[in-house]
């Protein structure tokens, strides 16, 4: 057995604490597993990890030993990717975190389209209105919706993502038509409590340019702006949502755009990945894939290719 396959074990129990939860994790015996990192720890001559009944716990050795291996062998994943990418190979799985709206939306559909479009490639998706740490917990790409602020990570613009204030047309017969965004403060608001604005929506003056934050309030607020699209429909307030959940309702009638010259833009859907020296050639694939797949799909929305800071 080569020293590889045993650093791979002890990686994996180390990243999931624990034995039972790596061997779920990788497809292999609990047994297994714990016979590689014995081996190891033999081939070593030190004790890597001290096991108890509950958990294991890295020693001293073990801390030193695991840093350098996971970099040593994200080393060998980078070589690799750069060998396969030389000869046109791509292969391997890419774990991707996104809203659970992008998942359950139209544009969703760009998933399962790369899927059928690269057989050799799995996708291992995670649907969270929570945002995720892409680096503590293994993902290799992010896709967001939001106004991103400074961070570490990179990103790339895949689209626009067009915010709608909305209500029923039987809440508008009942509390009127508001004119200016002010008037949002004394109306009944339907709140998604995943957006980051939560209770203060910011709107922009269209004629100087500035913004003008405004605190709602209600007796709906939810998790999910699928939620929040029917509690509008059902006349329980005005709310603040991304265009692609809502069109089909503007569409239908069902709901009705208000305040548009106030709405605030600059939101967009964006790729995000850790700062790496080196992409996998997979997930370029795959972002190279969706920034394609939203220029088809939303050709009035204008979409920047270049990397920048997240």
């Amino acid at each position: 057995m080569d020293t590889l396959t045993r650093m791979r074990a002890f990686i994996a129990v180390v990243e999931n604490e624990g034995f039972s939860a790596a061997a779920r994790k990788t497809g292999r015996s609990k047994a297994l597993l714990s016979k590689y990192v014995r081996e190891l720890e033999d081939e070593l001559g030190v004790l890597l990890i001290n096991r108890t009944t509950r958990q294991v716990a890295l020693t001293a050795a073990g801390e030193v030993y695991f840093s350098r291996a996971a970099t040593i062998l994200s080393d060998l994943e980078s070589l690799n990717e750069e060998a396969r990418e030389a000869t046109g190979e791509t292969k391997g799985t890419i774990r991707v975190s996104a809203a659970r709206t992008f998942g359950d939306a139209e544009c969703g559909h760009s998933l399962v389209e790369f899927a059928l479009a690269h057989p050799d490639i799995t996708l291992d998706i995670h649907l969270d209105d929570n945002f995720v740490n892409l680096v503590e917990e293994g993902y290799d790409v992010a896709i967001r919706m939001t106004r991103l602020p400074d961070s570490s990570l990179i990103a790339r613009r895949l689209g626009s993502l067009g915010m709608v204030i909305c209500a029923s047309p039987d809440f508008i017969a009942r509390h009127g038509r508001p004119t200016h965004p002010r008037e949002l403060s004394s109306l009944p608001a339907v709140v998604d409590s995943n957006a980051r604005s939560l209770n203060n929506w910011t709107f922009t003056d269209p004629a100087t340019g500035e913004p003008i934050p405004v605190n709602v309030t209600g007796r709906f607020c939810a998790n999910s702006p699928i939620t929040v699209r029917a509690a509008t429909r059902a006349g329980l307030g005005v709310s603040l949502a991304p265009e692609f959940v809502v069109k089909g309702d503007l569409e239908s009638g069902r709901l009705v755009r208000i305040l548009e010259d106030f709405t605030p833009q600059g939101a967009g859907i964006y790729a995000v990945f850790p700062h790496r020296r080196h992409l996998p050639a997979r997930t370029r694939l795959f972002v190279d894939f969706l920034a394609s797949w939203f220029r088809k799909n939303e050709p009035s929305r204008e979409a920047k290719d270049e990397l920048t800071p997240a």
